[in-house]
């Protein structure tokens, strides 16, 4: 039996939390603590614990669909990523937007932002946060001031 540590990045906040990826014979099936994580010293969240959970799902998608005649069907990564440009091309900049989110690291959000704006040409780039944390913005600002 192979097993093995992979040192990772959670999925599941920007918080930026490092844990290992315990695999067995090629395959992922736990986490352990990276105990040498600034972030967060080997401890991890319930969501991370369970983390690896959906990497070997029978419901996780693992190759491309698109839609033909109504219905999904497989195609290759080549054929998904032409549509995709197609598809994105075909729009002029003040008709796309792009969310950024709080699952991700600065570092996505960074890249999204750049992908936004260079790429797409576009200035309609927003971030979940805006939304779902506009209660507490409204309720920090009310009692701290901003």
């Amino acid at each position: 039996m192979e097993f093995k540590y992979v040192q990772t990045t959670c999925p599941y906040c920007g918080t930026g939390c490092s844990f290992n990826l315990v695999v067995k014979d090629g395959k992922v099936a736990g986490t352990a603590p990276y105990q040498r994580s600034p972030v967060n010293e080997g401890k991890v969240c319930p969501k991370g614990t369970y983390a690896h959970e959906f990497v070997n799902s029978p419901d996780r998608l693992t190759k491309p669909l698109i839609k033909k005649d109504g219905q999904f069907v497989e195609a290759t990564w080549d054929e998904a990523y032409d549509l995709i440009a197609q598809k994105l091309k075909s729009y002029k900049p003040d008709e796309l937007a792009c969310l950024s989110s709080a699952r991700t690291s600065n570092e996505d959000n960074y890249a999204l932002m750049k992908f936004a704006r260079g790429a797409l040409k576009t200035r309609h780039i927003d971030h979940c946060a805006r939304l779902c944390h506009a209660s507490t913005v409204a309720g920090l600002a009310a009692s701290f001031g901003s």
